[in-house]
């Protein structure tokens, strides 16, 4: 909540219209050398989903070379985004995870 001063010198409250925070989607890229476990592993660890959501997932990844893990806040995407490529090549696989505007 904002603050002004009036005229009088009293402090008076001005209410602003928050919006809500932009949301950004992170997005997994297919390559032609993660293992498809890999990418379901990644998937239920880092968003929290069960075997089926993941592997639906993962199978569009795979057709379409793009699937979308989840639209969050932007730290959050961002930190989503840095982990998953951690965790990727720290198992040597060159899977991309980027975050793109919503």
């Amino acid at each position: 909540m904002a603050t002004k001063f009036q005229e009088d010198g009293v402090l008076q409250a001005s209410k602003g219209k928050l919006q809500p925070p932009r949301m950004y989607k992170v997005v997994l890229l297919n390559d032609d050398f993660t293992p498809m476990d890999f990418v379901i592993a990644v998937l239920q660890r880092f968003f929290s989903m069960d075997t089926e959501q993941a592997t639906r997932i993962m199978l569009k990844v795979h057709n379409d070379g793009r699937g979308v893990c989840g639209v969050f806040p932007r730290d959050i995407a961002a930190t989503k985004v840095e982990q998953v490529s951690a965790f990727a090549r720290q198992h040597q696989h060159p899977l991309a995870c980027i975050m793109e505007e919503n």
